[in-house]
């Protein structure tokens, strides 16, 4: 994670910004605003003239190049924003970055209209998006070849009390999602569970939050047999972690995020094809999303009540790993027959849906890379959202909507329920082939508690594999966002 980017406000002339390069953001159909009146007649009119011959059209992620400044920045691009909404500067901002890091410019400036506030909460997240880069496993290129990562960026927009609170916003949802991606895109021997759960008591830590940590000996102690199932075919210690902040009232109850933290999943004794296996070291996404999103909650300071939890350990095939055909016994008390050993993130999130009665929650949102049968459904582009309490499902695809990460609600009827009935137990971990996505789902309605409740099934958009021109192929953060933006319409921030 790029530690020292830093993201600014400036008032000033846009046309006296000392800076490599500026990216100038403009909607579709655009006109020049006063703001870049100045700037145009620094380049010529070369602004005017590419708009009013229709050389720039304002057009999603378009980018043209100006040359022949006098003064100011070194460089000149526009770039195109599209249809506005949040996540369309987010985007923006998220390729300006990009464009950036791609010359070596080391520091960008972005500018176009007056900036409203949420214009540079957005720009400030999207800015971050676009200046992250996985670099530690990575040897260093040949010193003539090495570009500069960007360090800095400036948001040219009007500096007010209101601007400096959504740019400190925009920067605390940037850092959880870039922690996220991080997380995400290290790779499985080096993201354990036990550096999932240091880096959320480093979170806990910074923050003031309440820690607790749970070891295989704990999980035993909780009769966590479901979990424990998962666990048992690795020597790594697996951990179960809460992270508890408290910036509401005293007792109000909290909302709880649950997340799957498998650091990695070969499928276990029903092994996975050898093709694209590696893929599955972003099993971890939802403990990842968990971690992120307390991360942007401890900086923003919001006044609610948040529980975040996760499992994490790894699913492998061994001598001691789980079989099919096997009983166990969830904390709940409820028997589970496992017929697929890779449907084992349920397993662990049945225990944690378990586990968070403790603290009678007003609301439980527990997020995983479940299955790919949503993958199948949805594609690349919606979140699978399933659950029983209708008011809070459309408050989750509402939270989704306005951070960008949009989801798609599937049927969670009893009808799917049994499919999932066991001849030897009370419940079977795989319904079959139809409808692998809901008969999920299904299953961990099982293991809820007393409290509202919601799923979100982010294979098919924890990461993507391929580039998809604002940010790389890898991690893309999710759910970080829809967690947040949850939290934050929740206590009304």
């Amino acid at each position: 994670m790029n530690n020292t980017f830093s993201v600014t406000l400036s008032g000033s002339d846009v046309a006296s910004l000392q800076t490599s390069l500026l990216v100038v953001l403009l909607p579709s159909d655009p006109t020049i605003p006063a703001t870049l009146a100045e700037l145009d007649k620094r380049v010529g009119g070369a602004i005017s003239a590419a708009i009013n011959q229709r050389d720039f059209r304002g057009s999603r992620d378009e980018i043209l190049f100006l040359s022949g400044v006098e003064g100011g920045p070194r460089r000149v691009a526009l770039l195109g924003v599209g249809a506005t909404s949040a996540h369309s500067w987010r985007r923006a901002g998220a390729l300006a970055a990009r464009t950036a890091l791609k010359l070596g410019t080391g520091s960008l400036a972005v500018a176009g209209a007056d900036f409203s506030p949420a214009q540079v909460e957005s720009l400030a997240a999207g800015l971050h998006a676009g200046a992250w880069q996985y670099l530690d496993t990575k040897s260093p290129p040949p010193e003539a070849e090495r570009k500069a990562p960007v360090a800095s960026a400036i948001i040219a927009a009007p500096v007010s009390p209101d601007s400096k609170t959504a740019l400190a916003n925009g920067i605390a949802l940037g850092t959880g999602v870039s922690l996220a991606r991080t997380l995400g895109m290290t790779p499985g021997n080096i993201c354990t569970p036990d550096l999932l759960a240091a880096t959320a008591r480093d979170v806990a830590s910074r923050h003031g939050m309440k820690y607790t940590e749970l070891d295989r000996a704990g999980l035993v102690a909780e009769k966590m047999g479901s979990f424990l199932a998962v666990a048992q075919g690795t020597p790594q210690e697996p951990r179960l972690v809460a992270i508890e902040y408290s910036g509401g009232k005293a007792g109000e109850p909290p909302v709880v995020l649950v997340g799957k933290g498998l650091c990695f999943d070969s499928g276990g004794i029903s092994i996975k094809p050898a093709a694209s296996m590696e893929w599955m070291k972003y099993d971890m996404s939802g403990a990842g999303g968990v971690i992120g999103a307390m991360e942007a909650v401890g900086q923003m300071k919001l006044p609610i009540n948040v529980v975040g939890v996760f499992g994490a350990t790894t699913n492998m095939p061994s001598g001691t790993a789980m079989n099919p055909g096997d009983v166990v016994r969830s904390q709940n008390g409820k028997y589970i027959e496992i017929i697929n050993t890779d449907a084992e993130g349920r397993l662990v999130l049945a225990d944690l849906l378990s586990y968070v009665r403790r603290f009678k929650p007003a609301a439980v949102i527990d997020a995983a890379t479940l299955t790919g049968a949503c993958v199948v459904a949805l594609g690349h582009t919606a979140t699978g959202v399933l659950g029983v309490d209708q008011k809070l499902v459309d408050e989750v695809l509402a939270a989704g909507n306005a951070s960008g990460e949009r989801g798609w609600q599937l049927p969670l009827w009893d009808d799917y329920s049994e499919l999932m009935q066991s001849d030897v137990a009370d419940v079977k971990n795989a319904g079959g082939r139809w409808a692998g996505a809901i008969t999920a789902a299904a299953f961990l309605k099982e293991f809820v508690g007393d409290y509202p409740w919601v799923h979100l099934d982010v294979a098919g958009t924890a990461y993507s594999e391929t580039d998809l021109g604002f940010i790389p192929k890898g991690p893309t953060g999710v759910p970080v966002g829809t967690f947040v933006q949850f939290l934050r319409t929740r206590c009304g921030n």
